[in-house]
């Protein structure tokens, strides 16, 4: 008996580590540690940059970013529209579109703003169409410009997963640490 049952805790073990492993290759996540933010102050989402061919994926990360940041309940959230609507691909201007947030910003009174990039917004191409989200955020001290936190990621979903969904739940684990002193 205690031969079976060694073989059997054994064989559960080596199946949470493969599961664990498995898991985890589904996602990369690097992340600043939490900053220290300024309790209900005004914040601003700024246009997220498209680094992909998928049109309008930046709009789409802000979106679901600009629900979380309310969700969360950090103070009053603002968004930036301005020309965040004529997102086109290889544009060149993602300098100037940043400035022009950043003025728009301070013009509101806004303390912090978030802003990013998306790197990865697909379907993979194959017999399952796994979704892959590729994501990098900041939290900017609109004040000074200065970057106070920043993280990346990425992550695919499983075959019958939302891309949406995929996308939410990356967007949300990454602000789970830039956003864990602000309440």
């Amino acid at each position: 008996m205690t031969h079976r049952t060694t073989f059997a805790s054994r064989l559960r073990v080596l199946t949470g580590i493969a599961l664990v492993g498995l898991l985890s290759a589904c996602s990369t996540i690097d992340r600043g540690t939490a900053p220290a933010l300024e309790t209900n102050a005004s914040w601003a989402v700024l246009p997220f940059e498209n680094h992909t061919e998928t049109p309008m994926a930046g709009n789409r990360a802000a979106a679901i970013a600009t629900a979380l940041i309310n969700a969360r309940g950090v103070g009053q959230v603002k968004r930036y529209t301005g020309d965040a609507l004529q997102e086109t691909l290889f544009n060149g201007r993602e300098a100037k579109r940043r400035d022009d947030a950043l003025a728009w910003a301070r013009g509101e009174g806004v303390r912090y703003a978030l802003t990013g990039a998306v790197d990865e917004w697909r379907y993979k191409v194959g017999v399952d169409g796994e979704p892959a989200v590729g994501v990098t955020l900041e939290i900017v001290d609109v004040g000074t410009g200065a970057t106070v936190w920043s993280g990346a990621g990425a992550q695919s979903g499983w075959s019958r997963e939302a891309l949406a969904a995929v996308g939410q739940k990356l967007i949300r684990n990454l602000l789970g640490t830039g956003l864990a002193n602000a309440r």
